[in-house]
């Protein structure tokens, strides 16, 4: 979100010619890299459960819609209504209420006459709409007094950008903000559906005033399935409805939802042949006139608002056939995301499984889309060699890792290395992998696969850190060190030979691409907490000692996390706060020698707790407890760039978190949204501390804006990406 936040802010300052320019260039390298996954996306064909079809027995649905964004487009309202009406259709025409041009009454009303239909779009069409949670509250204050004097009870946002759990503030019966499949928008994941879904309002928000159209218990999603017209005609250059056409009639035959929005703006009504940003209103008649030579009476024509009272009712009857109530049903997640059945899928990590969580979520996502999943892994002494785990087909090597020397990172990754070659290469060759996902560190590691690259396996690189960044911090290691160049080398090398690949965070992304790497080749899953795990615990947050003020920090204890600078400063808070504690849980290192060296120094025995090595569910536990998280981390090569998970670990539990002034964090959190300190100044870090236990309206009102950042990357929404991102590797050329 803070890219598009930039290009919007941006973009008037952008030569119009220039712009368009850049996105067909840019378009035209998207259509190549996911040809597999539009303009139909595997999948997305299947029905709600319960489903009965649509009205009457129609066997698909047409919903025709148009967003209005500037005047010229207005001025041609009344010819497209007219060519509409003349062909026996209808449709939903989306209204700027702030825009650059003022929308007459007698328009509105003369639509409505028509059986035509208005709904808002956006406020200002400016990109900025879900800027923060706090500004898109009051927006929806103004979008709310449109819906209200226009009579609407759609919406539909600018450029298609969208927050599902943000439109519950609006007074609305439908969305269509949203879409099946479509990699060129600013915000490109799709809901993999050609059906209407229902969208659940949180129970905490229901009550008196919930909506003024009666959506109490949430709202309908229409999703567009067919792709605009600006993307199709604009961007891509096509000069037929060919592509519309064909996927009207995949749509039609799977019985699904035709919904196409057509912007008024780009329409050519005279015939000006010199205008590259229009398209002759022809392809519009052919649309229409293919529809009624080809599907006379199989099909239904509603308006948008029509679409939704039909669904709004059938989705009312499963409900209560299911003994459940609107709150308690919606559509599944399953019905949503790709399927990768029939697959098979390797995955290599030089690390401990299940204890590892990404590679963890990441196989178990594969396997609950219908992969097969073998993974390699190290062994401890205690662990099976062989076993599965919630699906997954667990192979264990007995090799040790050690965090030793250089020397001994070199000798250790050797042998993981090519023990992993040969073992892949032997599987292989009895039943080939669709799918190889190599975890870093090493980057090397990606070589393992080498054999099922080339009997036809794609390879997705998962670069949880960068290694040069990373051994520069461990190492404390300058720039232009030989191993720091060799690291680089083998970096690019390893990029290269993958087909995709994933990192966690925008900085890493950045730093990859600035290294060689293309655009396309780098994507984001982001590390988000287990959900099942990390949430809140009322249960346990209620027995938590309320006379003392309680912070903690968890993970690995090493120099570059800076628990010692966290040490200094409840030093410095202690004196004003003689109840205050501070927890520690991590595994003994000899980092953690020192720092007890420092709590001694600084007579803070009293203060401070260390628990030693926790599970993940106990850490979940110990956060109830507590009253505030930090992450001390100093500032360096690799923490600069890093965007801890544990950051998103508090937040899930409802707790705040002092974090640092850092790049990595910067990209997702700001000044409203995050309690900040300077890397490495305990006086920062005390203050940050002390602002935390004095201010609790402040605290309440970052907490809830950083928790709404939290929401937009839960690992169900990291989950839907990795999958889309897998299937489209797996469909590429």
């Amino acid at each position: 979100m803070l890219r598009n936040e930039i290009y919007y802010r941006l973009k008037p300052l952008i030569p119009a010619p220039l712009r368009r320019t850049v996105r067909q260039y840019m378009a035209a390298r998207i259509r190549r890299r996911t040809h597999g996954i539009w303009p139909i996306f595997p999948g997305s064909e299947r029905a709600p459960e319960g489903w009965r079809g649509w009205w009457n027995g129609r066997q698909f649905a047409v919903v025709l819609t148009h967003d209005v964004e500037r005047q010229g487009g207005l001025d041609k309202c009344r010819q497209l209504m007219q060519l509409e009406h003349e062909k026996g259709f209808r449709s939903s025409f989306n209204f700027v209420p702030e825009g650059s041009y003022y929308i007459p009454a007698n328009l509105r009303q003369e639509l409505a006459d028509k059986g035509f239909e208005v709904g808002v779009h956006d406020l200002k069409h400016d990109g900025r709409l879900f800027q923060s949670r706090r500004a898109f509250s009051k927006k929806a204050e103004h979008i709310n007094r449109y819906l209200k004097d226009w009579n609407a009870s759609g919406f539909r946002s600018g450029f298609m950008l969208h927050n599902l759990d943000w439109l519950h503030d609006l007074d609305i019966c439908y969305d269509m903000s949203t879409f099946d499949t479509d990699p060129f928008e600013p915000q490109p994941e799709g809901y993999g559906t050609i059906f209407p879904f229902w969208v659940n309002r949180p129970p905490s928000r229901n009550g008196p005033g919930a909506a003024a159209n009666g959506a109490v218990g949430g709202y309908v999603e229409l999703p567009y399935t067919l792709p605009q017209d600006s993307t199709l005609f604009l961007l891509l250059g096509e000069k037929t409805p060919e592509i519309w056409l064909r996927k009207l009639d995949w749509i039609a035959s799977n019985g699904g939802m035709v919904l196409v929005n057509v912007h008024p703006d780009y329409i050519d009504f005279d015939g000006s042949k010199h205008k590259k940003s229009r398209y002759p209103a022809t392809i519009i008649s052919e649309f229409l006139d293919y529809l009624s030579r080809n599907y006379a009476g199989q099909f239904w024509n509603p308006t948008a608002g029509e679409v939704t009272a039909w669904y709004r009712d059938w989705y009312t009857s499963v409900s209560k056939a299911n003994g459940a109530d609107m709150r308690g049903l919606g559509t599944k997640e399953s019905d949503r995301t790709p399927t990768l059945e029939g697959r098979r899928a390797a995955v290599v990590l030089y690390s401990h499984y299940p204890a590892d969580p990404r590679p963890r979520r990441a196989a178990e996502a594969l396997v609950s889309a219908g992969a097969e999943v073998d993974l390699v892994c190290l062994r401890n002494a205690d662990e099976l060699t062989r076993e599965t785990i919630a699906g997954v087909n667990v192979l264990r090597l007995p090799l040790p890792k050690k965090r030793d020397s250089k020397l001994m990172y070199f000798s250790q990754y050797t042998s993981f290395l090519f023990a992993c070659l040969a073992l892949l290469a032997g599987r292989s060759v009895k039943r080939r992998y669709d799918l190889v996902h190599v975890h870093n560190m090493p980057d090397v590691l990606v070589f393992s696969a080498l054999i099922p690259k080339l009997l036809g396996a794609k390879l997705i690189l998962d670069l949880h850190d960068p290694m040069p960044e990373l051994m520069m911090s461990i190492y404390n290691l300058p720039e232009d060190h030989s191993m720091v160049r060799l690291l680089r080398r083998l970096e690019k090398l390893s990029i290269g030979f993958s087909t995709l690949a994933i990192t966690p965070n925008k900085s890493f992304q950045d730093l990859f691409i600035s290294r060689d790497c293309s655009p396309d080749k780098m994507q984001i899953v982001m590390n988000s907490p287990e959900e099942q795990i990390f949430q809140r615990m009322p249960d346990v947050e209620t027995t938590r000692d309320l006379s003392k003020f309680r912070v903690m920090y968890h993970g690995l204890i090493a120099e570059r996390h800076g628990l010692d600078t966290a040490v200094r400063a409840i030093a410095l808070v202690s004196k004003s706060m003689p109840d205050l504690e501070f927890h520690i849980f991590g595994g003994r290192t000899s980092y953690m020698d020192e720092v007890d060296g420092l709590i001694e120094e600084l007579q803070l025995r009293r203060h401070i707790v260390y628990h030693g090595y926790q599970p993940q569910p106990e850490i979940a536990k110990a956060i109830a407890q507590m009253d505030l998280g930090v992450i001390p981390n100093r500032r360096g090569p690799f923490t600069e760039l890093n965007m801890p998970t544990r950051i998103f670990e508090y937040l899930a539990m409802g707790k705040p978190v002092v974090v640092p002034n850092t790049r990595g964090v910067r990209d997702y959190f700001t000044d409203s949204s995050a309690f900040f300190f300077e890397p490495g100044d305990p006086a920062s870090l005390a203050e940050a501390i002390q602002l935390v236990a004095s201010s609790p309206r402040q605290v309440d009102a970052v907490l809830g804006e950083a928790q709404d950042i939290y929401t937009q990357h839960r690992w169900e929404i990291q989950k839907k990406a990795f999958l889309t991102i897998v299937s489209s590797c797996l469909s590429a050329g």
